[in-house]
């Protein structure tokens, strides 16, 4: 295992979540705040949220262990010496990120990786006019990332294909799963997913059509259930024998149909259908499908059967 060494800049709980993510893989990470209070509180977090996953079996080491590769300080150049990654989970404004690429672009090793935790800005806002901006990217992850396992990498037009194949490597390292989003869409793909769900929840609840507690429970019990096993075009596939081809001819037309009752208008091309069913049977192949579909219902099994348990009196 090559030996990385991380620096997190901001402590708050993004900061809390990619320290233990460095920490349980392995490795030594020195995070930075500029308030000694915020690192007493991040302590805090550190502390409970280790021992949670102690106590749920998803450590491999004694926490003890784990909390010891972390440290604090509230000198930036301190943090940066000698890190191979640099994770920046400052506020989402734009004058700040600005500034805190300039820093960290000045005191940290010229060959570091500088990666931002940014929901929606974007590596060309806040480095665009950095000399070596080569080096910086976006790297999103799900909230809290010990738990969600998933990270957008985001780079802009100007980052190097090396600096983005490390961080690829890099976050594989620390068992992250790396996402390539191109083109920097606002709001990156994980939040503009999330984002078109709840502008739908939003305008059902608003026209009278669900309560926002039955809305929740459609989710719970029903698509975020079957999403936990599957994602949307993995659903579609396994809906219908024949995949996604099979899933479109039966209900594009009604999907667009929702779709122009809220001003979109976007059809599935038959090219756009062809590029997913293309890849989408490359992890599940149309031959297989009842096969699939069993895989699935058996998962669905295994997760109706915990959830019974945890909320048995």
């Amino acid at each position: 295992m090559s030996e990385y060494k991380f620096a997190v800049v901001g402590a708050g709980s993004i900061g809390v979540g990619w320290s233990i993510v460095f920490a349980r893989a392995g490795y030594s990470v020195c995070v930075f705040d500029i308030k000694p209070e915020i690192l007493d509180r991040f302590w805090v977090q550190i502390n409970s949220k280790l021992k949670l996953l102690a106590e749920n079996d998803l450590l491999q080491e004694d926490l003890e262990a784990i909390s010891k590769r972390i440290t604090t300080t509230t000198e930036l150049s301190q943090a940066l010496t000698g890190a191979d990654y640099v994770q920046e989970c400052g506020p989402e404004e734009l004058q700040i990120k600005q500034n805190i690429y300039k820093k960290l672009e000045e005191l940290s090793s010229p060959n570091a990786i500088l990666a931002s935790s940014s929901s929606a800005l974007t590596t060309t806002q806040f480095a665009s006019d950095l000399p070596t901006k080569h080096r910086c990217l976006v790297v999103h992850p799900g909230n809290p990332p010990y738990l969600l396992a998933i990270a957008e990498v985001v780079p802009a037009s100007f980052t190097s294909n090396h600096c983005v194949e490390e961080t690829f490597k890099i976050l594989r390292s620390v068992e992250m799963a790396p996402i390539l989003v191109s083109h920097e869409p606002k709001g990156f793909v994980f939040n503009r997913i999330q984002g078109a769900v709840l502008r739908e929840a939003y305008s059902l609840v608003r026209d009278g059509v669900i309560s926002p507690q039955d809305l929740d429970l459609i989710v719970t019990e029903g698509l975020g259930k079957r999403w936990s096993i599957v994602g949307p075009f993995a659903t579609a596939a396994l809906n219908v024998q024949g995949g996604i081809k099979a899933h479109a001819a039966r209900m594009g037309q009604s999907y667009f149909e929702m779709g122009q009752s809220r001003g979109q208008n976007e059809p599935w091309s038959a090219e756009l259908i062809e590029k997913v069913s293309k890849d989408i049977e490359i992890k599940l192949n149309n031959s297989d499908w009842l096969i699939n579909v069993e895989k699935r219902d058996l998962a669905l099994m295994k997760i109706t059967k915990l959830l019974l348990e945890i909320i048995k009196p």
